[in-house]
């Protein structure tokens, strides 16, 4: 299995592009917001690539996030979603966007990326939504998790330990994710860590 590339980029073309390692070249299909990171042709580059192996080919696909290569593996294991219809819709949405939209329930910004209606974006939310939690939680390094870092300060300030927090601040994460405001999550999180 082929799972890093680093060469030269040679060539970019429709969906795919090629990566010159060492005298061959690999074709490597990757979604438009990929495409848009990539140096010119001619640049040296490093992608993470998905293997994926059919009866009748051996495909590449390469991310140059790896949070995108994870949303990509966890909707190519949905039932009936096929690695180009993955790259489609990773073209019409950064891939820790999609894992927040998922994981937050919100319908209505998942039926916004082509290719999504109402019923698939149901579909992603129950099926994904756990799978894709890890990625829409805010880092514990604050970041863009600035809210959850006050949070759980917060908590810890009043006595409370991690092992009592973190369960609270993962039910909370879609709350979290919306942006709620401090003032509204503390009292929240006191009622869940007091039952």
């Amino acid at each position: 299995m082929i799972s890093r590339l680093r060469g030269t980029l040679s060539l970019c073309e429709g969906e795919a592009v090629e990566v010159d390692v060492q005298g061959v070249g690999y074709q490597v299909f990757v979604s438009q917001l990929t495409r848009q990171q990539l140096p010119p042709p001619g640049s040296p580059v490093e992608l993470c690539i998905h293997t994926h192996v059919r009866e009748d080919a051996l495909q590449l696909y390469g991310f140059v996030d790896p949070v995108e290569q994870r949303v990509f593996e966890a909707l190519i294991a949905l039932n009936g979603f096929g690695p180009r219809a993955a790259m489609a819709l990773l073209s019409g949405i950064e891939a820790r966007e999609f894992a927040r939209a998922v994981c937050a329930g919100d319908l209505a910004r998942l039926c916004q990326v082509p290719g999504v209606g109402k019923k698939r974006a149901e579909r992603l939310v129950v099926e994904l939504k756990e799978r894709l939690l890890p990625l829409a939680t805010p880092s514990r390094d604050g970041g863009s998790g600035d809210q959850t870092a006050a949070l759980r300060s917060a908590l810890a300030h009043l006595g409370f330990r991690p092992a009592e927090i973190e369960p609270v601040l993962t039910r909370l994460q879609p709350r979290l994710l919306q942006g709620a405001p401090l003032d509204d999550l503390l009292p929240e999180a006191l009622r869940l860590l007091r039952r």
